[in-house]
C-alpha cells in the first residue's frame, strides 16, 4: 500500500493512540491475555503517547490525513511499532521500519534492538532480526531481538 512516512506530530497523538489500542486488541489478543493487553494498552493513551513524542524520535505512516502506523526509535532501541488492522500484511510496517533504520545509521547507530511481542517475532525475523533472550512482565512474553545495521 502507498502511504507517505513523516515524523509524528503533536496532532497526531489521538490517532497514534487509536491505532496502537486497535492493534493490540486485534492483532496481539490472540497471542495474550485480555489483562496483559489491559495493561499494555493503557500505556498509550493519548497524553501518554503525547508524552512519547517528546523523548522518542516517532514517525507515522499516513494516507492523506489518516495515521496507518507508528513506529518509534528509542536511543538504539525500536519501540511501539504497530499499523491498524485494517492496513495489515501491505507493506506499511516494512516502510516504517526503513525510517526507522535510516535515521539509525543517520544517528551513527551500529545495532538496532527490538523488544517484540509474541505476535510481530516474525514479523522481525523477516527483517533479519535475531532472538537475544526472552523478557517476561508478569505473564507477558517479550521476545529482545537485535539487528546489526551495515554501513
Amino acid at each position: 500500500m502507498a502511504c507517505d512516512i513523516r515524523l509524528a506530530e503533536e496532532d497526531d497523538a489521538e490517532a497514534i493512540s487509536r491505532v496502537i489500542v486497535a492493534a493490540l486488541r486485534q492483532s496481539n489478543a490472540s497471542d495474550y491475555s485480555p489483562a496483559v493487553i489491559d495493561r499494555v494498552a493503557g500505556n498509550f493513551s493519548p497524553a501518554a503517547v503525547l508524552n512519547l513524542l517528546g523523548s522518542r524520535t516517532v514517525f507515522v505512516a499516513v494516507d492523506g490525513a489518516v495515521v496507518l502506523g507508528t513506529a518509534s526509535l528509542d536511543g538504539t532501541v525500536v519501540r511501539t511499532v504497530f499499523v491498524s488492522p485494517s492496513a495489515q500484511k501491505q507493506g506499511i510496517g516494512l516502510q516504517l521500519m526503513m525510517a526507522i533504520e535510516r535515521r539509525a545509521k543517520a544517528n551513527g547507530i551500529a545495532k538496532l534492538t527490538v523488544p517484540s511481542s509474541v505476535t510481530a517475532q516474525g514479523f522481525y525475523a523477516r527483517l533479519g532480526f535475531t532472538v537475544q533472550r526472552d523478557s517476561y512482565y508478569g505473564e507477558e512474553r517479550t521476545i529482545v531481538m537485535e539487528r546489526a545495521l551495515l554501513p
